[in-house]
C-alpha cells in the first residue's frame, strides 16, 4: 500500500527546509508568519505566486507543521461561489481551534476564480481578509489578473522562482535513492528537462516509470515521458525572450506567455530600457517591436491571421537579437504602468456600468441616465450619510466593490452598516 502512495504526497517536505531554492520566498514567508505569530502582521494575508510544481503549497504546509498550526485549505477553483468561501473559509477564520493553537486560511489556486461566473468571490476573499483572526495564505500562478487587483492590493506579495534543471535532479536524485531505484542520471536530467522547473510533474513521470519497469533508464524516458506545453507568466516570458540563445527560444517566449500579444507588446516595451544599455541596442529593439505592431495593426484590419508569425518573429527574435553580443542578465520585473492605468480606469468604467445596469430598471429610465445624473448624487450619499448608503446598496443589490467605489475613503463605514443590515 505504501508504494502506491503518489510520491508527491509521500516526499512532500516536512519542513520549511526541504522546500527547494526558494531562499527569499522562505525568508520573507516566515518573517510575515511570525509577525502574525506575534500579532503584529504588516498585512493580513499573503499571496504566494509562481509557477506550477515550485514548492508554494509546500512551504505553507512545512512551516505550519514546523509551528504547530492547522491547515485549513480551500480551492479556489472548487469553491467559487461566495457563500461557499463564506461558510468554510470565514468560520475558520473566526472560531479557535481544539487541536492546534493556531491556524493558517489556505486558498490554492485563487486565479482560478473568474470574473462572472465567480461573482461576489473576490468580494468575499476581501471580507474574509479584513475579519480573519488568522493568517490567510494565497497561492496563485498568475496573480496579474485585473480581477484580482483587490486582492493584490490586500496581501503581501511573495514571488517563488521556477525550478532549474539541477534543482529537479536533486530531488529526483533523493526519492530514487530512498525508493531503492536503479536510476540513470542523464535519465534523471531528461525528466527534468522535459519537466521544465515543475518538479510536482518531475516526481509523478519518475514514479510512473519507477513502478512500470523497476528502474529509470534515459531510452525509457525518452519514450514514455511527454514534454509539458508550458505558459509563461508575463515576466518569466521577458527573461526567456531577453536571455534567448536561439531564435526558436525567442518565439517561444512571446508565443507561450499567458497573456495576449497586444499586453506582451506593452510589458516588453516598457522592460527594453531595463535590459538594454547601448542606443543603438534599445533602437533596434523598438524599431522590431514597432514591425510587430504594425503586423498586428493588419491583422485586424484585414482578418489575415496569416501574418500572425511575422508578429511573432518581430516582437520575439527580432527584440532579442538586438543585441551586439549574447550577455545573459538577471532584472527585477515590474507590472508596466501603462497597464496599470489601463487597468485602474477600465475597472473603474465597468463598476459604473454595472451600478447603472442594476438601477436603471428600478428608477423606470436608461443607463446613460443614471450614469450622468443619479451616480453624481449617489457618490455624495455615499460619502456622507453610511448608513443611508448600506440601506439603498441593500435595496438595489449593489455588491461591496461598488459600494467601495462609490463610498470612497468612507467604505469601511459603509461596509459595516450593510453587513450588519445585511444579517
Amino acid at each position: 500500500m505504501t508504494r502506491r502512495l503518489p510520491w508527491i504526497i509521500k516526499y512532500r517536505p516536512k519542513r520549511v527546509a526541504d522546500v527547494i531554492n526558494q531562499e527569499q520566498a522562505k525568508k520573507t514567508f516566515l518573517q510575515w508568519l511570525e509577525s502574525w505569530l506575534k500579532g503584529k502582521p504588516s498585512k493580513k494575508a499573503a499571496l504566494l505566486y509562481g509557477p506550477a510544481g515550485c514548492g508554494k503549497t509546500s512551504l505553507v504546509e512545512a512551516a505550519a507543521r514546523e509551528h504547530g498550526l492547522e491547515v485549513v485549505e480551500m480551492n479556489a477553483s472548487d469553491f467559487r461561489r461566495k457563500q461557499d468561501i463564506e461558510r468554510i473559509a470565514k468560520v475558520a477564520a473566526t472560531q479557535r481551534s481544539l487541536f492546534a493553537r493556531g491556524k493558517i486560511i489556505l486558498l490554492d489556486e485563487v486565479d482560478g476564480i473568474s470574473g462572472m461566473a465567480d461573482r461576489g468571490a473576490v468580494d468575499a476573499i476581501l471580507h474574509l481578509i479584513e475579519t480573519t483572526r488568522y493568517p490567510v495564505v494565497m497561492t496563485a500562478n498568475n496573480p496579474w489578473d485585473q480581477k484580482l487587483r483587490p486582492i493584490r492590493e490586500a496581501s503581501l506579495l511573495i514571488p517563488f522562482k521556477r525550478l532549474t534543471e539541477r534543482d529537479v535532479v536533486i530531488a529526483l536524485k533523493r526519492i530514487c535513492s530512498a525508493e531503492k531505484i536503479e536510476c540513470d542520471e542523464k535519465a534523471l536530467r531528461e525528466i527534468a528537462r522535459r519537466s521544465e522547473g515543475d518538479l510536482r510533474s518531475a516526481i509523478n513521470d519518475l514514479q510512473a516509470i519507477a513502478e512500470g519497469y523497476g528502474k529509470v533508464t534515459l531510452e525509457l524516458v525518452r519514450m514514455l515521458s511527454t514534454y509539458r506545453n508550458r505558459q509563461y507568466a508575463p515576466f518569466e516570458a521577458l527573461k526567456n525572450l531577453f536571455n534567448a540563445k536561439y531564435i526558436f527560444q525567442a518565439k517561444n517566449a512571446v508565443s507561450q506567455a499567458d497573456v495576449d500579444y497586444e499586453t506582451m507588446m506593452i510589458w516588453i516595451n516598457e522592460h527594453i530600457p531595463t535590459y538594454y544599455d547601448d542606443p543603438e541596442e534599445i533602437w533596434r529593439a523598438y524599431e522590431a517591436l514597432s514591425r510587430a505592431d504594425v503586423y498586428l495593426g493588419r491583422i485586424k484590419r484585414t482578418g489575415n491571421w496569416s501574418l500572425l508569425p511575422y508578429v511573432f518573429e518581430m516582437m520575439g527574435p527580432g527584440v532579442a537579437f538586438a543585441r551586439k553580443i549574447y550577455r545573459y542578465k538577471w532584472k527585477a520585473f515590474r507590472s508596466p504602468q501603462r497597464l496599470q492605468l489601463l487597468a485602474q480606469t477600465k475597472r473603474s468604467r465597468e463598476i459604473r456600468e454595472g451600478i447603472a445596469r442594476a438601477l436603471a430598471p428600478s428608477l423606470l429610465t436608461s443607463r446613460r441616465r443614471v450614469k450622468t445624473d443619479v451616480i453624481p448624487y449617489l457618490k455624495i450619499i455615499f460619502e456622507k450619510n453610511p448608513k443611508y448608503a448600506a440601506k439603498i446598496a441593500i435595496g438595489y443589490g449593489l455588491t461591496e466593490e461598488m459600494i467601495r467605489w462609490l463610498a470612497g475613503p468612507n467604505a469601511r463605514q459603509v461596509l459595516q452598516y450593510y453587513r450588519k443590515y445585511k444579517k
